[in-house]
């Protein structure tokens, strides 16, 4: 009698919701439509990333130049305010990594199944919601620190040194607001996956923010050493 022998590199996955479909054979390394959009998404986030390293680098190093070869370049005490905004970012990165544990605990799962996997589901929406409320806190405050600096005259035209400062911070602050929306976009994506964070490009973002936070304590070493 002859018999079929399956080939060692297919496994056989039964379909357990009774539609009647025949079984798939899936290969090793088998990556679903899923897990392919999840790694384009964060493929596109690290190139992201690499763009707006190289930006402010180039403005890093035109920054030095200008000041090394301007006579009339002012040196002006940072909005202590400032110092405030960095301790809420810092604090968005941890209020995001509880928001990750939560989601971690019900990624074996097919989402918010349970009671507790619902509940695991909820709290981690809500660290998401304070680490884009965080994120606003922190733009306002940028607010306040510009509105210091006008008061004590400096303004974007003022000087070059005032002009760096402007364009450094705000140009952060825009992307920080991107970050913002990016909270609102993995929210509406939990909710419509059923709270399964690897659908919904919580690993994309998460990349996004911490970088922010990076990029921001960066910024600020850079401008107490050059102001």
């Amino acid at each position: 009698m002859a018999t079929t022998t399956l080939p060692p590199s297919a496994h056989i996955v039964v379909d357990d919701r009774g539609s009647g479909s025949p079984p798939k054979a899936i290969r090793p390394g088998h990556v679903t439509a899923s897990g392919a959009h999840a790694e384009k998404s964060e493929t596109g986030v690290w190139i992201a990333v690499a763009a707006i390293s190289m930006f402010f680098a180039a403005f890093t190093s035109s920054m030095i130049v200008r000041q090394g070869v301007t006579p009339d370049w002012i040196h002006f005490q940072l909005p202590r305010v400032m110092y405030v905004n960095t301790l809420v970012l810092l604090v968005s990165s941890y209020t995001l990594e509880l928001a990750r544990r939560r989601f971690v605990a019900t990624s074996g799962s097919a989402g918010a199944t349970t009671e507790a996997a619902k509940s695991l589901v909820s709290k981690g929406m809500y660290w998401m919601y304070v680490t884009g409320a965080l994120g606003l806190l922190f733009v306002l405050g940028q607010l306040l620190a510009w509105r210091n600096l006008s008061a004590q005259g400096l303004y974007l035209a003022t000087n070059p040194s005032s002009s760096f400062f402007y364009v450094f911070t705000a140009t952060h602050g825009i992307h920080l607001l991107g970050g913002v929306c990016g909270v609102l976009y993995v929210l509406a994506r939990l909710r419509r996956t059923n709270g399964v964070a690897r659908h919904s490009g919580f690993g994309a973002f998460s990349i996004y923010w911490h970088f922010m936070d990076i990029l921001w304590v960066y910024l600020l070493l850079l401008l107490v050493f050059r102001f």
